[in-house]
């Protein structure tokens, strides 16, 4: 019996290993020769110049969320308390700074005011070359107190590590909840218990979790490190316990020390709740980086990878500097989204699929530094033709099982009116056939909103509800239910103007691509000509998966002592 299981367990491997040496089929793709016309050169510029307003207030956010919590709270940080900064523990724990970092934007412009990076760092990098998800508190950010957008950005960073089959790991440095907005962080089904109950949902999966204390571990964050499979501690650094000293004092009157109460020394050999004891941070991500190469993962050879990547890999025919014009200012500014295309994909080359046939969608092969994809791509409003045609190309990519990119720029209308409805009825079909198909799909899926996100086309083309692996916006982005501008398709007919104003005001501030991403609604605002390497990195994450040797769910969840 144990003879065979290991046989088998040899078969799987072998076939495994076959399976990373297997070249890719050669393509010759049409290539799309799409340069731009002078009757378009002042859309272009229109739009070049609306791109440039957006990159300057992407620039001016991107600095406020750098600084943290600001200059004095990075000297206590620092000096008093003698911890590494944020970013500081990532260059130590990752294997460069080429990651992909998640939602950087998160907890800006808030009600109950600004957040930066909504208190903690998420993101995915490369760990011995292994993609994993990391959680990183800031607690230079009020003191790295845990704020409602705080547990919806780690919520949704233990999602990607779901749907990607990532490992984990957690950077602890928090001072629990935020106790005035307790309501809103505590006692629903997606708030803070959300978090421990899918560190066991993924653990049972076999997605290895490693926790790093390096602060404060209070209150609810102390479940963090005792449920990962393997922790480690800083010496005089970390701590772990539910109650702190003020707390023990006023319970008791006993007075105890931090280090006494839940130090590394007494957790490391007392309660047992590390497993790993480090004498400083440095030491920590020296442990941390050893069990990761512990995982049962078998990459290719990076060589042979990276060969192959170059000779597949052929940068686009022109200048990805170009998308900034592409990227429309509104719906009436939008170009031929095949010019967006030939700027993503290697060589500019591009397979279409029913070209001549419902052409207010793009759909076609194409290959994205060596990956093959899928690009469904919205040029004009999504018709009947254009649906069924939608509906077709996504069962079709998921019959061949080939990642889906989403390039989504819906019109600015909302959705179809009752008397409406009753004579578009065959449109309504159809777009619902493209929605099943879109959520019933079981392969990978990426959407960037390149314009406009709006109404119940947004659905058909994988917003935020559909479950997209990854979604991004450029910065010109819209995300409301009708575009500003267009409050008249949401108002009955007998609306008084000033009513239609307040509206179309309301749109126009809470549709940015800014306050979407201040409230998690995606997973970060990028920039256009960064498009084609942000989905290089998202697609080498997808595909990472099949390189885990053991996935299936055989045991319950490891228990710590």
């Amino acid at each position: 019996c144990c003879w065979s299981l290991f046989a088998e367990q040899r078969r799987q491997f072998s076939v495994r290993s076959a399976a990373a040496k297997r070249k890719a089929l050669r393509s010759s793709f049409p290539v799309l020769e799409l340069p731009l016309l002078p009757i378009q050169r002042h859309v272009y510029e229109a739009n070049l110049r609306n791109s440039r307003a957006c990159q300057n207030k992407y620039t001016e956010l991107q600095e406020k969320v750098r600084r943290g919590g600001g200059e004095n709270a990075v000297i206590r940080h620092t000096q008093r308390n003698r911890k590494l900064l944020v970013r500081d523990r990532l260059r130590f724990l990752l294997d460069d700074d080429d990651f992909l970092e998640l939602s950087p934007f998160a907890g800006m412009g808030l009600p109950y005011g600004d957040i930066p990076s909504a208190g903690c760092l998420t993101g995915v990098g490369r760990i011995n070359g292994l993609w994993c998800v990391f959680i990183a508190n800031d607690a230079t950010v009020k003191g790295g107190t845990a704020y409602p957008i705080t547990v919806k950005k780690q919520l949704r960073a233990q999602e990607v590590a779901i749907q990607n089959r990532l490992p984990c790991v957690y950077l602890v440095d928090s001072g629990g909840a935020f106790l005035p907005l307790q309501s809103e962080i505590f006692p629903d089904k997606n708030q803070g218990g959300r978090t421990f109950y899918n560190e066991a949902i993924m653990s049972a999966m076999k997605i290895p979790q490693v926790a790093l204390v390096c602060g404060s571990c209070t209150a609810g964050g102390a479940y963090i490190p005792t449920m990962a499979e393997e922790a480690v501690m800083v010496h005089r650094i970390g701590t772990i316990f539910l109650g702190g000293p003020p707390l023990v004092k006023a319970a008791t009157g006993e007075e105890v020390t931090p280090e006494d109460l839940g130090g590394a020394r007494l957790h490391a050999e007392v309660s047992g709740c590390v497993d790993h004891f480090a004498w400083e941070e440095k030491e920590a991500f020296d442990h941390t980086r050893n069990i990761i190469s512990t995982l049962n993962f078998h990459l290719p050879e990076e060589e042979e990878e990276d060969t192959a990547k170059r000779k597949a890999a052929e940068e686009p025919l022109h200048s990805s500097e170009e998308l900034l014009g592409f990227a429309p200012r509104s719906y009436s500014h939008t170009l031929d989204v095949k010019m967006i295309v030939s700027r993503l994909t290697d060589g500019s080359r591009f397979q279409e699929f029913k070209g001549r046939y419902g052409t207010t969608l793009v759909t076609g092969f194409a290959k994205i530094h060596g990956h093959l994809v899928g690009i469904v791509a919205n040029n004009g409003a999504l018709t009947y033709e254009a649906a069924l045609k939608g509906s077709h190309f996504v069962q079709l990519c998921d019959q061949r099982d080939a990642p889906l990119l989403f390039l989504q720029n819906t019109a600015p209308a909302a959705a179809l009116t009752l008397s409406a409805a009753e004579t578009n009825s065959n449109r309504l079909k159809a777009q619902g056939s493209m929605m099943s198909a879109v959520a019933c799909a079981s392969v990978p899926k990426i959407t960037v909103v390149i314009g406009g996100c709006h109404g119940g086309d947004s659905y058909a083309m994988c917003g935020r509800a559909f479950d997209p692996n990854f979604l991004f916006l450029w910065p010109n982005a819209r995300v409301s239910l009708a575009a500003p501008g267009h409050a008249d398709s949401l108002l009955p007919a007998d609306t008084k103007q000033e009513e239609e104003k307040k509206l179309n005001e309301k749109l126009e501030e809470e549709s940015s691509a800014f306050f979407s991403s201040g409230r998690m609604w995606d997973d970060g605002v990028i920039l256009p000509q960064e498009t084609r390497k942000v989905l290089r990195d998202a697609l080498d994450i997808i595909k990472q998966q099949r390189h885990q040797l053991s996935t299936e769910k055989k045991q319950p969840v490891l228990l710590r002592m």
